[in-house]
Parts: C-alpha cells; structure tokens; sequence
C-alpha cells in the first residue's frame, strides 16, 4: 500500500521532488465544522521544481463509482492516474481524490480541495481544469454549475446532471465524451446537457459519442491527445488592472 502523506494546509511540508518521480499518495484534511477529507494521488510535471516562479495548469479527475473507499490505488484504475502510473508525462499537475465508499461526489469537499491545493502548489488560477467518467462525468457537471467561475474548462465523460443548470454556465467551454450503447449511463444523460448548454447561448461546447463503445468510453476519451491539448488551450480571463 502506498503510504499517505497527510496534508494540513497550515503546516508547511517539506517535500523532496524525487519523491513526485511516480505519482504519491496524498491527503487533504482540514479543521471544520464538518468533515473536510480526501486522499489523492498526485502527479507532478516534469520541470515542476526547475523554475520557482513558474505557474502550473492543474487537472482534477474524478473517479468512477466502483473506484469508491479507501483503497487509494483503485483511483488508477481508469482515465489519467492510469495512464500517469503506466509512466505517461502530462505537461500538468494531476490531482485524483477518492470518494469514500456508498458516498457521492457531490457530497464531497472538492473545491475545498481544490483551494488547498492552490495553497500547497504552484498552480496558475487562471488554468484549472476538471474531469471525471460515470459517477465523475455527474461530479463533473455538479461542481461546473456549483462554482460557474472556477474553472477553464472541463470534460465529462459519461456522465450527467439537471439541465436547468446549464443557464449558470453558458460561457464555460465543455468537452462531454459518452457511448452510444451505454446500458448503465444512457447516452440521452450527456445529450439533454449539451442541448440544454447550446439553448443557453454556450458556443463553446463540444460532444463526442461513441458510436459502439457501451458505459467504457473514458478508454478512448483519456487516450486522445486532444482532449488534453483542448483543455489546456483555455484559460480564464486575467482580471482587469484597477
């Protein structure tokens, strides 16, 4: 089992680059009312510590509802932390956190998270992105409507959500993945969303179905390039000088 390093974002930690050679095991835990916890795994760039003043694009994934619980290792087990494990070198920081068992993404402290890591990281606010397959494509379009200005961009695969909401982010470019023959995620889950954005004036999404690939079709969405220098091509617009 990987060890866990735990993340208090008042402490500084120390932390040598080599040890972000493979992706870590991490966790997010902080004081609160409620319960603010989530354990991740981590994929540092290459070049992360060559230039301190440097800023990062940071990709969040989110998992899948089988890759639920405490077992931080099932979190690899499909989309970019596999792909990172199998030694693949993404020109971003990678952040994958594990929802506890029988429990939901949209239940969990994400953009909690997600601050935090712009605590700990050099991460460039304007270039954070979020992504997820199944249970993680509903989480996806969840915290898009959630926070309309956080992000630059995301990409839900398989997944889907309320269309009302898709009037909160009409300006928000999506890249939704699903497959046509998706007997556990019907295909209609992701196309009601991408009409419903394009009713809302959303010039800046995009929909790719699958045409024989079942509920797996986070393989052939993760595998493509594109996807990622799609992301990454967007950024959220510098705030005005006062």
């Amino acid at each position: 089992m990987i060890p866990l390093r735990r993340f208090l974002p008042l402490v500084c930690l120390a932390t040598t680059l080599s040890a972000f050679a493979e992706p870590t095991a991490e966790i997010f835990e902080r004081p609160s009312n409620e319960i603010l916890r989530l354990p991740y795994l981590l994929s540092l760039p290459e070049g992360y510590g060559a230039d301190e003043s440097k800023r990062w694009p940071l990709v969040v994934f989110l998992h899948g509802a089988g890759e639920r619980g405490d077992q931080l290792a099932n979190v690899a087990k499909h989309g970019p932390p596999k792909l990172a494990a199998a030694g693949q070198k993404f020109p971003f920081i990678l952040v994958s956190p594990q929802c506890p068992a029988d429990e939901w993404w949209t239940e969990q402290p994400v953009l909690e998270l997600i601050d935090a890591l712009e605590e700990k990281f050099r991460v460039d606010p304007s270039r954070i992105y979020l992504t997820g397959l199944s249970m993680g494509g509903y989480g996806t379009w969840h915290f898009a409507t959630l926070a309309p200005k956080r992000f630059a961009a995301v990409a839900p695969v398989c997944g889907g959500g309320i269309p009302y909401k898709m009037r909160l982010i009409p300006h928000l470019p999506v890249w939704a993945f699903h497959g046509a023959k998706d007997g556990v995620v019907v295909l209609d889950e992701s196309a009601r969303l991408v009409e419903a954005l394009k009713k809302a004036g959303n010039t800046e999404v995009k929909f790719t179905v699958y045409p024989e690939a079942g509920h797996d079709s986070w393989t052939e969405a993760y595998a493509d390039q594109s996807l990622y220098e799609w992301l990454l091509s967007h950024s959220l617009p510098q705030p005005a000088n006062p």
